[in-house]
């Protein structure tokens, strides 16, 4: 029998060798499964991928099966090809995605936990009083574990009498306790949703719900009738800090039929997770991006929550949408994908406006409750009164919060402690010696940190150009508001930012604390802003409303809207009325007019038109061509080949912007061409050219298609 083996090689560029499965090997060697290899004088690890019928050369045995069962499924290895040829990416990179850490093809050893157990197997008559002691442990279950008996005299009498055995199982590292829950029985307004999407007839439904209009219950609804069909499904959430209530909710109706996949558990407890799935131990799996990935058969539904998340477009290679990837599992399974969203994109939205989508809306919350009142403070004003980093209104609020018992969430998208610092006397800005960027002073540890490289000093006293003493504070973050909160009210403050949440399992904690109402305010950046779901909160406060709006991007409009949307809807979602209050330089701005009357057609009719008259998406697609070199000198040569490559070979229906180059970021410069279009067949063509030509090592290049960021 001959295999196709992709072998992993750097030297190589998507190579697949074919070799010879020898018969001791046949029945063993699968496709999807991890072998060794010959391959010249080294021995090498690679994937089967296809069976092969002739080969022109004459081909060696394959030496060894790492895998008593594929590790890929024929499903995943077709969409690892496709995601090959639509990203123009590594075979073995797109293959290496899919899986977790624990079996990369360099792996060959697996750790997997066990723990003995003891099972009754039937009831003694006339038990001695130490053989009573061991049975009685028993009473409320038929399984004891090992450990927890201590005679073991008595206890080899029995399992030599075939009153008990030795069990062997496996041990999930990842805790899955849980409280019990029943499916809540859906609204009105929800079960009209829930049959609009159960007899959609496209294979993409687009759920815009307000927010507190329970699209979740709706999720569970879907998710239960998928299972009772006896298939699976996948429950996609842009970020880690989105789970926690997510997966407590989800496990409390579906309990141990639940896995998790997310980024931040241990490599132990993802590939447990990952086995649970594979051994088709569980129907549901809950996770951030590479959840799509997750080995299930037989899938009915794909839901992405939060649709609109730039966290589901990955920004390393294989640089896929999540959409894509859906699409094609949804295909090829037969299957439905919800995208749900309060504030959905321009581009989904548009979609399904012109059909290619359903659309179904939810305009209410549940039980009719109000949206939150919003305010607008003009901070220009307050500066005038003296108020530069709370507004009067929102010190009163917050003080009003505080004596009634009702919670506050504040969100500040920026951490630390002060933006920059600089010299009052020669105007220096202490910045990163890796990047053009200014320091972010960060006050709980006294140090000087890059947010983009990770350089880290400590503060000095002096400036490090004139030797001045006065070094100025400039700019508020997370800290800074947070020493502002403690001085000014007598209140439990609680920080929830990339620092405060560095350490396992601290997303979690702060979130099930507040809940618990340990804090009365919480405080964040914009991990703050969607998903979470508290009764108590009834007021929402968002400082620099309007720094979104500063980013030259053209979505930034989009994004400032859809920030000041999804956090305004954290506040009042049950019993009590909510307020949010924006603070902003801007507070005429559409995005954010628009966000204080929650009024997403408008803002996405205004959006729209200046979209069409800039041809951006939706009305055009964009790939961006990126060069990254630690010399400029070496980049810029190459990105103004390129370009003039493109202005060679491409027609004027496409239109190249740039190139552009970036600041210094970790000692590298990043220089881009961006690339507008409708039909793709040349420009592929051109791309791939351009890719297989590139053979200059002191650079790195990029193809990025709807890139997140420009």
């Amino acid at each position: 029998m001959l295999v196709g083996v992709l072998v992993e090689i750097k030297s190589l560029k998507e190579k697949i060798f074919t070799y010879n499965v020898p018969s001791k090997l046949i029945e063993k060697a699968k496709l999807g499964t991890r072998v060794i290899v010959p391959f010249g004088s080294r021995k090498l690890n690679g994937l089967i991928i296809s069976y092969e019928k002739e080969c022109e050369y004459v081909t060696k045995d394959i030496i060894e099966v790492l895998d008593d069962e594929p590790i890929l499924t024929e499903e995943l290895i077709s969409l690892g090809k496709t995601m090959s040829e639509k990203y123009i990416s590594s075979l073995m990179i797109c293959y290496q995605s899919m899986l977790p850490s624990a079996l990369k093809f360099n792996k060959k050893s697996l750790n997997i936990k066990y723990d003995k157990y003891v099972e009754k197997v039937f009831d003694l008559e006339n038990p001695s009083v130490g053989e009573k002691n061991i049975l009685n442990l028993f009473n409320d279950t038929d399984m004891v574990k090992l450990s927890l008996i201590k005679n073991k005299t008595i206890l080899k009498r029995l399992i030599d009498k075939g009153v008990l055995k030795e069990v062997v199982k496996e041990r999930y590292r990842l805790s899955s306790t849980y409280d019990k829950c029943d499916l809540k029985t859906l609204t009105p307004n929800q079960k009209k949703a829930y049959e609009s999407i159960m007899n959609a007839k496209n294979i993409v439904t687009l759920l815009r719900g307000v927010t507190g209009s329970g699209k979740t219950e709706i999720y569970m609804h879907l998710i239960k009738n998928v299972i009772n069909n006896g298939k699976t499904a996948i429950v996609l959430v842009p970020e880690i800090s989105l789970t926690t209530q997510l997966i407590d909710r989800f496990k409390g109706v579906f309990q141990d039929n639940v896995a998790v996949l997310h980024s931040s558990l241990s490599d132990g407890e993802r590939y447990d997770e990952w086995r649970k799935i594979k051994d088709k131990k569980v129907s549901l799996v809950i996770g951030t991006r590479s959840a799509i990935f997750a080995p299930l058969n037989n899938i009915g539904i794909i839901i992405i929550d939060e649709e609109h998340e730039d966290t589901y477009k990955q920004e390393n290679n294989p640089r896929y949408r999540l959409i894509d990837i859906a699409l094609e599992r949804a295909k090829y399974n037969n299957a439905k994908i919800v995208l749900g969203s309060a504030t959905p994109s321009l581009e989904s939205y548009a979609k399904a406006k012109v059909g290619r989508y359903d659309l179904v809306e939810l305009l209410e919350r549940v039980n009719n409750k109000a949206l939150p009142l919003v305010y607008i403070i003009d901070m220009k004003d307050e500066i005038k009164k003296g108020s530069p980093i709370l507004s009067k209104k929102a010190s009163d609020l917050i003080l009003d919060r505080l004596n009634k018992k009702e919670q506050i969430m504040i969100l500040i998208n920026r951490r630390g402690y002060s933006n920059y610092i600089i010299c009052n006397e020669c105007g220096e800005v202490l910045k990163c010696p890796n990047c053009d960027i200014s320091l972010t002073y960060h006050k709980t540890s006294g140090t000087l940190r890059c947010h983009y490289c990770g350089y880290a000093t400590i503060k000095p006293n002096l400036c490090p150009k004139c030797s001045s003493k006065y070094l100025m504070l400039k700019g508020i973050g997370t800290e800074k508001i947070e020493e502002v909160l403690n001085e000014k009210f007598d209140a439990r403050v609680v920080r929830m930012d990339r620092d405060s949440t560095s350490k396992k399992g601290a997303h979690e904690k702060i979130i099930r604390d507040f809940n618990d109402y340990k804090y009365d305010i919480l405080l964040g950046t914009q991990m703050i802003s969607k998903g979470l779901d508290f009764k108590n909160v009834t007021l929402v406060i968002v400082l620099n409303g309007d720094s979104s709006l500063n980013v030259p991007d053209y979505r930034s409009a989009e994004r400032t809207f859809n920030l000041l949307t999804q956090v305004s809807g954290r506040a009042g979602r049950k019993e009590k009325e909510g307020i949010a209050l924006i603070q902003t330089y801007n507070p005429n701005h559409y995005s954010i007019v628009f966000a204080k009357e929650h009024d997403y057609k408008s803002f996405y009719n205004k959006e729209l038109k200046i979209r069409k008259q800039l041809n951006y998406p939706p009305f055009c697609n964009i790939v961006a061509i990126r060069i990254i070199s630690t010399d400029y000198e070496i980049g810029n040569k190459e990105i103004q080949k390129i370009h003039k490559y493109l202005n060679t070979n491409l027609n004027s229906k496409y239109v190249v912007l740039g190139p552009s180059v970036s600041l210094k970021i970790n000692n590298t410069y990043k220089f881009q061409l961006i690339i507008k279009y409708k039909e793709k067949e040349l420009l592929y063509e051109v791309l791939k050219d351009i890719d297989k030509n590139i053979k200059n090592k002191n650079i790195k290049a990029e193809i990025d298609f709807s890139p997140v960021k420009l």
